[in-house]
């Protein structure tokens, strides 16, 4: 169906963490419920929304260079409009319209919901509009959302973070923890679950905190065994833990509750206790063993991963030499490894001995092949084994050529499967559930290939969660989009989706 010409078209570039990436789907809901429409790929939007992240150092070159470039498409394109949110926007402020005029609306973390009114009222005005708060005005949950999948889901459970690592500017422009209430996270998870997704992941800067707020240090193990009551609600996971944080009551919930999944992501970031105390971290190493120690005695076939920063200020080889111990003895399922580089405004920035950047290259040339060999033995240690996997959209770079789908494991590996030989009616969709053996190995990524060279497929599950995809699919052109809903609903839960044919 041809669009409109007086409907406008949004494109909006994340950057940054999962916490970027919900905030994105919710400015997406604002602009469509104010009337835009998502730009179709490969054409140039109306509105163009930049969500920033200011976490690495090269971030504002990053941005600068992308402003630059549309500033010759907006000089040919009347009516178009450029907005700057995020992270970097609430800590540069004033600086990015300095840097680049032609911007028409920058806004701040704290109040997102703004981002129609500015554009509308740079518009009218003609007029570059400035908003950054000091204080979040409302939590973010109780904005229209775009959900990018009918099966997954973000939650959000609290904002900001109470934390002072010092490589660490989140708390500056996050702002302190703000956390929901129990009921409030589960209204929203229940409504979810009602049109049809099957999987959520609890979402904060440090879940492991949450209920700080309002004075319950067990708030998050006894949030985690309430989503085990929900019904039809398949997969609980949550990111991201803090070390200080996490305690044994969070481990028994993770081990007695079914739908918990059998995955933690916990951040080590260094394995040297003197890096550790200059990052402000407040664990030690043996703590963060003795961690995952208890997590695998818990739950045995649990997938851990983490981060890891090499060259941190005043990292000395013998630091170093002690992280990559950590990492041979907590083995890893995968790390996300990251060379250390100044965040501005932190005070690791301005920290004496900062490490060259050569010496820093060095070490992680060192670590990432470690943890490639570690990883690529914990998978290898998993062939032969039957997993269920839930398939997902768009996560298989090559499955058309390879005949396979992509799926996530219960631990969340990611896991490439034949459907070789298979009908087009008989293909499970993006949402169903599929039991599959492994057949071989990689660092990243499992594969499960059938016998002969056929489906690796032992049993489908159709579930509602493909239902809610495949409705997504059906639904004429100019209705074919992901629902926008409020996040934190409070008046009834939504009704289902229509059912697409299944069977059992």
């Amino acid at each position: 169906m041809a669009q409109r010409d007086d409907v406008k078209s949004y494109d909006i570039r994340t950057y940054g963490c999962q916490m970027n990436v919900h905030d994105s789907e919710r400015l997406a809901g604002l602009l469509e419920q104010a009337g835009y429409v998502r730009s179709p790929a490969g054409e140039e939007a109306d509105v163009v929304v930049f969500n920033t992240c200011a976490v690495r150092e090269n971030a504002d070159n990053r941005l600068y260079g992308n402003l630059g470039h549309l500033a010759s498409v907006k000089a040919r394109k009347p009516g178009m409009q450029i907005a700057v949110g995020g992270c970097l926007a609430q800590k540069d402020r004033g600086e990015v319209q300095r840097r680049a005029p032609w911007v028409d609306v920058v806004f701040g973390t704290h109040n997102i919901g703004s981002l129609p009114v500015l554009l509308e009222r740079a518009r009218v005005q003609e007029e570059a509009q400035l908003e950054i708060k000091e204080s979040l005005e409302a939590f973010p949950s109780t904005l229209p959302t775009r959900r990018e999948s009918a099966y997954a889901a973000w939650v959000s459970i609290s904002v900001g973070c109470n934390n002072k690592c010092t490589f660490c500017i989140v708390p500056a422009l996050r702002g302190t923890e703000r956390d929901r209430r129990p009921g409030e996270i589960l209204r929203e998870i229940e409504a979810l679950v009602a049109e049809g997704v099957v999987e959520i992941t609890l979402l904060g800067q440090n879940v492991n905190s949450y209920g700080a707020e309002f004075g319950d240090r067990a708030a998050f193990s006894k949030l985690l065994r309430a989503c085990g009551g929900i019904d039809g609600l398949e997969r609980v996971r949550f990111t991201s833990p803090h070390p200080r944080d996490f305690t044994d009551d969070v481990i028994e919930a993770m081990a007695e509750t079914p739908n918990v999944m059998p995955s933690l992501h916990m951040p080590l970031q260094s394995g040297s206790d003197a890096v550790l105390r200059a990052m402000r971290r407040s664990y030690r190493r043996e703590r963060y063993l003795g961690i995952i120690e208890r997590v695998r005695e818990a739950i045995p076939h649990a997938a851990i991963t983490t981060d890891i920063i090499v060259g941190f200020p005043g990292e000395t080889d013998a630091d170093f030499e002690q992280t990559l111990e950590v990492v041979h003895e907590a083995r890893f399922a995968s790390a996300f490894t990251f060379q250390y580089s100044k965040r501005p405004g932190t005070p690791a920035a301005e920290m004496a001995d900062q490490v060259p950047k050569e010496v820093v290259r060095e070490r992680y040339d060192r670590l990432t092949p470690l943890q490639e060999e570690i990883s690529w033995a914990e998978n290898r240690a998993l062939i032969g084994t039957e997993v269920e996997l839930l398939v997902a959209e768009g996560e298989g770079r090559k499955d058309g050529a390879t005949h396979r789908l992509s799926g996530r494991a219960r631990d969340n590996r990611l896991v490439h499967f034949s459907v070789a030989d298979t009908a087009a009616a008989d293909l499970p969709r993006p949402g169903d559930a599929v039991t599959v053996v492994l057949t071989q190995a990689a660092p990243h990524h499992l594969i499960a290939d059938g016998a002969s060279g056929g489906s690796a497929i032992r049993t489908l599950r159709r579930l509602r969660s493909g239902d809610a995809w495949q409705a997504r699919q059906d639904a004429p052109a100019e209705q074919a989009k992901p629902t926008v809903t409020l996040g934190m609903p409070s008046i009834g839960i939504p009704a289902p989706l229509p059912a697409a044919p299944s069977c059992g």
